[in-house]
């Protein structure tokens, strides 16, 4: 049972601004690990796809202990693609820590997450990470980041927030930047100085919000949340209620878990103001009150944001289809797409047109494309529709999700990305120079308009620019916006690619492969120079005869193929064409699998 006095945080910031570094450093500093205990950088981040992309993908929570107190700490999400799961998480604290590049300033993800927490009365504690940057900024950030909260409706009380320095990499956290330490402790004594103690009934009956959801393969699901109320113990009877008030279902605390580090301690009993996991429950969500069975009224909860891009999901059936997966049927896809709408929250599942298709919409393309990647790690093969936004109806008008748009480039790259953003029907809100030489584009652009630009923008700023995304909110639909301009080159004919065949297309554009690849009718093996598509023969031979020429054949001297990533085939596609993902390929195909079909449905289209 936790007796000890108690402080819940949040850790929060955008993404690759450094939290899960920094909370590794609080980890190893408070001897949180065993001294033998071998331990990763970024250790919160537990998934193979968070360590490969280095971004934190869910929420977490771990617990420390300094100078004789508990403190929780919850490890958020900083793509906006994931902020519903930030959202939530500020129900679970009484404190948030804003971490703040000391270069790149407030982003995007910053505004939205100190916004929500602004609102629930917290006092946020100011961090400027990655100050040893050669560029970095750290005066001209406080005071950015001063106006944000200005601008944000901050109270004089919120306004006064202590602001500490840090590099999370090298773990030290100061009050001076020109004085740095050997440690993090002045960020732990701030938190137990300016955050406040949990302010929970301990002798109301027992009351929690569903925060977290997970799946474990032994106890099934497990619940996070903050015990708003009461105390928890182990095999006492529960129910569930949603936001309403409305009975879901009936069970008992089979599991309880307090945390520690990196591991869920299993525990008899814990009081109101802890953040516990529990098992037990097969009904309850995120949203939902779980507590006694004598509570009455559900407690209040932030509903969960809706999915703003759609795809579809459908079996493979490209000549191809079965070689690498084993997970081919539409009921395998099918229960894995339920099993991750149970845990994933903002994901929605529903049946598409066909029985064999699903209908799969969430926050974002990186926020599907995790799912893929993961789908087809285990072993699965599917076929995926081009992204498309989710409309919605208000007022008997048919409105598109908006999002903000904030850029980030050297100036000379500037009027290339103001000219791409303007055909893709966005509005510049606000330019701001420095004098480093970067400039900052915030626009408003309509989400359809977004889709398929990140890569086209990385070509235009030489790799160079940052963008990042929020959605902000839905508003009338504009008129069409700019697409793809080039055609693709489609196989006509089934085989395996010859160097001759791709040595003579490409004058007609860019390759996507290399010789020696299986192709079929229907499959996209490049980008054509024009605006139309191609059928060709990329599996013809060179025609021998006996007679010798005079002098040596020319050598075959091919260009590197355009390598597609997941997120670029998805954004890549039009409405006609598919991504073919297996556990070893990413191809890129049209719905139509003959010549006659793709003339037929070119025929509809128009």
């Amino acid at each position: 049972m936790t007796t000890q006095p108690m402080r819940n945080i949040a850790i929060i910031a955008h993404v690759d601004h450094g939290k899960t570094t920094l909370v590794d450093a609080l980890l190893k500093q408070t001897n949180t690990f065993d001294s033998h205990a071998k331990v990763d950088e970024r250790a919160m981040d537990s998934g193979d796809i968070e360590r490969e992309r280095g971004i934190t993908i869910l929420a977490k929570t771990t617990a420390i202990n300094y100078k004789d107190h508990k403190i929780n700490i919850v490890d958020t999400p900083g793509h906006a693609d994931f902020g519903g799961e930030v959202e939530r998480v500020l129900g679970m604290v009484d404190g948030v820590v804003l971490l703040v590049d000391a270069a790149e300033g407030p982003m995007p993800q910053t505004k939205f997450v100190l916004g929500k927490a602004l609102k629930l009365g917290m006092r946020p504690i100011l961090v400027i990470n990655k100050i040893d940057r050669g560029d970095a900024r750290p005066e001209e950030v406080v005071d950015e980041t001063f106006d944000l909260f200005d601008s944000l409706g901050a109270t004089n009380e919120q306004l006064d927030f202590p602001i500490l320095y840090a590099v999370g990499r090298d773990g030290w956290v100061a009050e001076d930047y020109n004085a740095p330490t050997d440690n993090c402790f002045s960020l732990l004594d701030l938190v137990l100085k300016h955050v406040p103690a949990p302010d929970a009934d301990t002798d109301a009956p027992f009351s929690m919000l569903a925060t977290i959801i997970e799946r474990d393969a032994y106890v099934g699901r497990v619940i996070t949340g903050r015990i708003h109320s009461g105390t928890a113990k182990l095999n006492m009877p529960l129910k569930a209620m949603d936001r309403d008030g409305n009975e879901i279902e009936r069970g008992k605390i089979a599991k309880l878990y307090t945390f520690k580090g990196l591991e869920k301690v299993a525990v008899e009993e814990a009081k109101a103001g802890d953040i516990v996991a529990i098992a037990g429950m097969s009904e309850a969500y995120v949203s939902h009150t779980v507590g006694a069975p004598e509570i009455e009224a559900a407690l209040p909860a932030v509903a969960i944001d809706p999915p703003t891009i759609g795809m579809t999901f459908g079996v493979n059936d490209s000549p191809l289809s079965g070689q690498d997966g084993k997970k081919l049927t539409s009921r395998e896809i099918g229960d894995r797409l339920t099993r991750e709408a149970e845990i994933n929250v903002g994901l929605v599942v529903e049946q598409g047109s066909t029985a064999e298709t699903f209908r799969v919409m969430g926050r974002g393309e990186l926020h599907l494309s995790v799912l893929i990647e993961t789908m087809r790690r285990e072993g699965f093969e599917l076929s995926i529709s081009r992204p498309e936004v989710v409309f919605k109806e208000e007022n008997g008008q048919r409105q598109e999700p908006y999002e903000e748009i904030v850029v980030d480039v050297d100036e000379e790259f500037a009027s290339s990305v103001m000219e791409k953003m303007g055909l893709r029907k966005a509005e510049l809100v606000n330019m701001i120079a420095d004098h480093h030489g970067k400039q900052r584009l915030i626009f408003e652009a309509p989400s359809r308009g977004m889709i398929g630009y990140r890569s086209e923008f990385l070509t235009d700023t030489r790799g160079t620019g940052i963008l990042s995304r929020q959605f902000k909110h839905y508003g009338p639909i504009k008129s069409s916006v700019a697409g793809r301009r080039n055609g693709v080159l489609v196989s006509m004919v089934p085989g395996v690619t010859a160097a001759f065949a791709l040595f003579n297309l490409e004058d007609r554009g860019v390759m996507f492969i290399n010789p020696a690849e299986d192709v079929y009718d229907g499959m996209i093996i490049g980008e054509n120079a024009k605006t139309d598509d191609l059928e060709v023969n990329p599996v013809k031979g060179k025609q021998l005869t006996n007679v010798r020429a005079s002098g040596k054949d020319e050598a075959v001297k091919l260009t590197p193929p355009r390598t597609m990533t997941l997120e670029t085939a998805l954004t890549y596609i039009e409405d006609d064409e598919l991504v073919e993902v297996t556990p070893n390929h990413i191809r890129l195909r049209k719905k139509g699998l003959t010549t006659q079909d793709r003339k037929r449905m070119r025929k509809a289209a128009a």
